[in-house]
């Protein structure tokens, strides 16, 4: 047995409350501090300063199969006009004190059918929609309509005039909400408001933000934009998947994520948005990546095929639309395990936050294995 050194011994004295031993005096110098609503410091430390991240949200996969009908059986019982917004939300089952999905982000399955139209609303948290099923979906976002189809994603950024719909002649849609209501409200800052019209005016020509900001690497001239979110508002599913397949071609990608691209602002290149970032990313058939972890939290969804990921030891299994989450510093890897077919997961997190900050660190587990889960979920 190896002796221990001076430094683990202090790590496991300041572990147990600083080594300080409750006496009756003590005992009752804390219930005095309490009486003035204050405390000891060392009582508390190492819950509010750990030596590595802890998050609350535990590793879970929603199947999508299987809240599907409980999605669409909402269209029966209530309408948007009267709920506001038709969606079921994503409980992480470690975070009973707040809705969200993972860490400070909330996700949700929301629903319409053809004709109906959620009122135009904007509030402090940014948000986007991905669309996972369904034809004639749009999106109003201060005056610039979007249409969307399958696996495209849309940005409602922070305190845009916004509303979404499902045109006449279109299908029953599901799309997945992603926000950062969450971090919002812990930062005791969110703001909520009704259009004064409930509707705004289509104010451009459809779909105008993707032919005037949509051209890769190209930007176009004599158009101004400063805000701090991108400007192209709506991100298309079959220009993604080419980007992903022609790297794919010429670089081996990561070991870790496969072949991975992130969503940027093409005026900056930066993220789409301040507070959340989105990717997606690209597993070849029969890909395993390595593990590694990183502070921020992370919801992916399966925008093509099937596989698995081992996130802290855990296996969950995945098919296409299902969704899953990686707490912040929790190990993960990814396998693809169809053998002709890629696998492709999209992904919204709190990155940018991590990078702004300076929060983010990330690290690869030497070897593959040791952390790893042989069973299915």
């Amino acid at each position: 047995m190896t002796e221990k050194s001076s430094y683990d011994t202090y790590r496991e004295d300041v572990a147990g409350r600083a080594n300080v031993e409750d006496t009756p005096e003590l005992v009752r110098y804390y219930r005095d501090l309490e009486r003035f609503d204050a405390g000891a410091l060392w009582t508390v430390a190492n819950k509010i300063e750990p030596w590595e991240p802890k998050s609350e949200s535990v590793p879970t996969l929603w199947r999508y199969q299987e809240l599907r009908d409980h999605v669409l059986r909402s269209v029966a019982l209530v309408t948007p006009e009267k709920a506001g917004r038709r969606v079921i939300y994503l409980n992480n089952p470690g975070r009973h004190d707040v809705s969200a999905a993972v860490g400070w982000l909330y996700s949700g399955l929301q629903v319409m059918h053809p004709g109906e139209c959620a009122s135009t609303h904007r509030h402090s948290a940014s948000a986007l929609r991905f669309i996972m099923e369904g034809r004639g979906a749009y999106t109003i976002v201060d005056g610039h309509k979007m249409t969307l189809g399958a696996n495209d994603f849309v940005l409602t950024p922070n305190g845009t005039w916004h509303e979404h719909g499902v045109d006449e002649g279109g299908t029953p849609c599901i799309w997945q909400d992603g926000l950062d209501i969450p971090f919002v409200n812990a930062m005791e800052a969110n703001f909520y408001e009704v259009h004064p019209d409930l509707h705004q005016q289509v104010a451009y020509p459809i779909d105008d933000a993707t032919h005037t900001w949509g051209a890769s690497a190209l930007l176009p001239q004599g158009q101004a934009w400063s805000k701090p979110y991108s400007p192209l508002f709506k991100y298309e599913w079959e220009p993604t998947y080419d980007a992903l397949r022609r790297l794919a071609k010429v670089s081996k990608g990561s070991e870790f994520d496969g072949i991975l691209m992130h969503y940027t602002n093409p005026v900056t290149g930066g993220p789409v948005m301040p507070t959340i970032g989105a990717s997606m990313q690209l597993l070849r058939p029969g890909e395993q990546t390595k593990a590694h972890r990183h502070t921020g939290s992370y919801l992916y969804q399966v925008a093509k095929g099937e596989g698995y990921s081992v996130i802290n030891g855990r296996r969950f299994d995945w098919r296409e639309r299902d969704i899953f989450c990686v707490p912040s510093w929790a190990w993960h890897e990814h396998v693809n395990t169809q053998a002709s077919e890629d696998a492709c997961l999209f992904c919204f997190s709190d990155l940018p936050v991590m990078k702004a900050l300076g929060l983010y660190r990330e690290e690869g587990l030497k070897t593959n294995g040791g952390r790893q889960a042989p069973a299915p979920n």
